[in-house]
């Protein structure tokens, strides 16, 4: 499916912790002509975070429904959860000429560049992978599993993936 547009679609990507929504919060303070779109997880809420701001909370049931239904600009899952962008508030708002910032893993962003290749792509780095473990830890917001899971995901997608982007 070929996107047609008059916004700009802005995919900024990289691995858990690199701050990619810190970035994004920066930038949509400096520039009101961007809307950030709302990503829908499978995942548990964490404590602060607030429905349909953060993400959009939904079962795993829910999740499968809404991609069976191809409702969902692009999905991919991700230490075990499904995280994905919804389809028809990001089309609505670029065929107004709105400009669209998604926050998306390395899969997300290697699919949506399939459909969209003339979207701006930005790849964010970790420091270095001793920084990236640290903030995965401090923010405590999963057990040390998850972290685990996310730093290993992590090591893989910049060795790995960021080269399909």
């Amino acid at each position: 499916m070929k996107i047609k547009k008059t916004g700009s679609l802005i995919v900024i990507s990289g691995p858990s912790g690199v701050g990619k929504d810190t970035i994004c919060k920066e930038v949509l303070n400096r520039n009101k002509n961007l809307v950030l779109s709302v990503s829908m997880t499978s995942r548990e809420k964490r404590i602060g975070e607030t429905e349909g701001k953060d993400y959009y909370f939904v079962s795993r049931e829910e999740f499968e429904k809404r991609v069976k239904n191809n409702e969902l600009l692009e999905y991919a899952s991700y230490t075990g959860e499904y995280y994905g962008t919804p389809k028809k508030e990001v089309i609505e708002r670029l065929q107004k000429g709105i400009d669209v910032i998604l926050t998306i893993d390395i899969q997300g962003a290697v699919n949506i560049k399939k459909m969209y290749e003339d979207g701006i792509f930005i790849f964010i780095m970790p420091p270095d992978m001793k920084t990236l473990r640290d903030r995965l830890i401090n923010r405590k917001t999963e057990s040390i599993d998850k972290v685990i899971s996310r730093f290993t995901t992590a090591y893989k997608e910049i060795i790995i993936d960021q080269i399909a982007i």
